[in-house]
């Protein structure tokens, strides 16, 4: 049973864990912390949380699980609002799509990273915001990552770890780099890809007549463009290395099929797309 769980950042993820553990009946107390007080009001209209209030220190006097759902540019000062008021068995997990920056801004607090922290991901989401956007059943059967650090509590990992469990993950545990490096591949290059081309189409003269004819493929690739702008920023400054390194890898990509087209090379063009269809086919789709 979790006594006193705070959320801070009432959104979309923050919210359907919440509601997730709620539904379970694991948890006590929920309250929850952030800037909009709409945003917190609705979240306790919709049963989300129990009370709310604008104050980090307040919200994390006396819980024994505090979830960080903020921007990865707030996380600094999140940890230090909160510094001076964690209960002796608190333990602070977050939910941000890059663990590097995670840890580092706690070192910078803390002045190492705590026992009591464990980065964790949720590799789930919708484009949507917000705490009307948020479902118990988000987090089910969708994996979530855990990337504890070598002076991480194992009581720590373990209440972080029955707290998914009970919202349906399957979890999996990754080093802090290794994590970075995946995500800047499989999540972090496509958002943006899906807001470059999006945003290079919108600049050009046509640009109306090229939206009213998108077809599926067109919507389908580039619906996380309405992901939150701010989140995704910072997700992408506070993963700049590992993507950095992918872009300019996909770029090289891109050069060469440009080449592709203007040699009129066909067969170079087959063999990129069946090696492609062949990948996704196995590894996404499970087709063999």
């Amino acid at each position: 049973m979790i006594r006193k769980l705070a959320i801070i950042g009432v959104g979309l993820i923050g919210g359907s864990m919440a509601r997730a553990l709620r539904e379970e009946g694991v948890v006590q107390e929920i309250v929850g912390c952030g800037r909009s007080k709409p945003n917190l009001e609705r979240a306790v209209e919709l049963g989300v949380i129990d009370h709310y209030t604008h104050d980090i220190g307040e919200a994390v006097r006396g819980a024994d699980l505090i979830v960080l759902a903020v921007p990865l540019g707030a996380m600094e000062a999140t940890f230090r609002a909160m510094q001076d008021h964690l209960a002796d068995d608190a333990v602070i997990t977050d939910v941000g799509s890059v663990k590097g920056s995670v840890v580092e801004d706690a070192v910078k607090v803390f002045g190492e990273a705590p026992a009591f922290l464990v980065p964790g991901h949720p590799i789930a989401g919708t484009e949507r915001s917000g705490v009307e956007a948020s479902f118990p059943e988000l987090f089910r059967n969708r994996r979530v990552i855990l990337t504890p650090l070598d002076n991480t509590d194992p009581q720590a990992l373990q209440k972080v770890e029955q707290a998914w469990r009970h919202c349906g993950a399957d979890l999996s545990y990754m080093a802090v780099a290794h994590h970075d490096e995946v995500l800047a591949a499989t999540s972090h290059l496509p958002h943006m890809l899906a807001y470059s081309l999006v945003d290079s189409l919108a600049r050009m003269k046509e640009n109306d007549e090229i939206f009213r004819y998108a077809a599926g493929g067109f919507r389908d690739f580039t619906r996380i463009a309405s992901s939150n702008p701010v989140m995704w920023r910072d997700i992408c400054l506070a993963n700049r290395e590992a993507l950095g390194g992918m872009l300019k890898r996909f770029a090289d990509e891109l050069h060469g099929m440009a080449d592709a087209l203007e040699k009129d090379d066909a067969e170079g063009l087959l063999e990129i797309f069946e090696r492609a269809k062949a990948a996704r086919d196995r590894y996404i789709d499970g087709v063999e």
